[in-house]
């Protein structure tokens, strides 16, 4: 539900959609590709699971992933805006964080950054989350795409609750 709201929210923008995924792996794009039309609107996505593809996939400073490692809240930022410039989108998602079970970065299992770009606005939340790695997983997805919507749905006198038919 959330994927195709977002996806009429962003085409009622004229918008387009890019999505680098780090924890996710791939199930957000995964999302918003079973979502009738959505090669309308998504671009692309790009999982840069290992560190060093954030750098030279995404654009992350390599010394910033040196110092703070990979699940940062700059990283998560960097990678919203770096998948715009990789994918020629209007809109970046990323995500990046600890699936468990063990510690990453010196962050805790559950910790996720998720980030969202838009022309207007950019945000990133530091969600804090309960359970197994595919619950971890399945909520950080969850998480963004809510953010995503959020953002792409804000603009002044512009209220899109109901998606187009072609995307519901």
């Amino acid at each position: 539900m959330t994927a195709s709201r977002l996806l009429a929210a962003a085409a009622a923008r004229g918008w387009t959609v890019g999505v680098a995924e780090s924890l996710t792996g791939g199930l957000v794009t995964a999302s918003l590709v079973t979502v009738p039309g959505a090669s309308r609107v998504l671009r692309g996505g790009i999982v840069a699971y290992a560190t060093d593809l954030k750098a030279s996939l995404l654009g992350v400073d390599a010394d910033l992933l040196a110092e703070r490692g990979a699940v940062d809240e700059a990283v998560a930022a960097q990678m919203a805006a770096g998948v715009r410039q990789a994918t020629g989108s209007d809109v970046g998602l990323a995500t990046t964080g600890v699936a468990g079970p063990d510690p990453q970065d010196g962050q805790a299992p559950g910790v996720v950054f998720v980030a969202v770009s838009t022309p207007v606005a950019s945000e990133v939340h530091r969600l804090e989350l309960d359970g197994d790695r595919s619950q971890v997983i399945g909520d950080a997805a969850r998480g963004v795409l809510e953010l995503a919507l959020l953002l792409v749905s804000e603009a002044p006198g512009e209220n899109h609750d109901a998606p187009p038919a072609d995307f519901r």
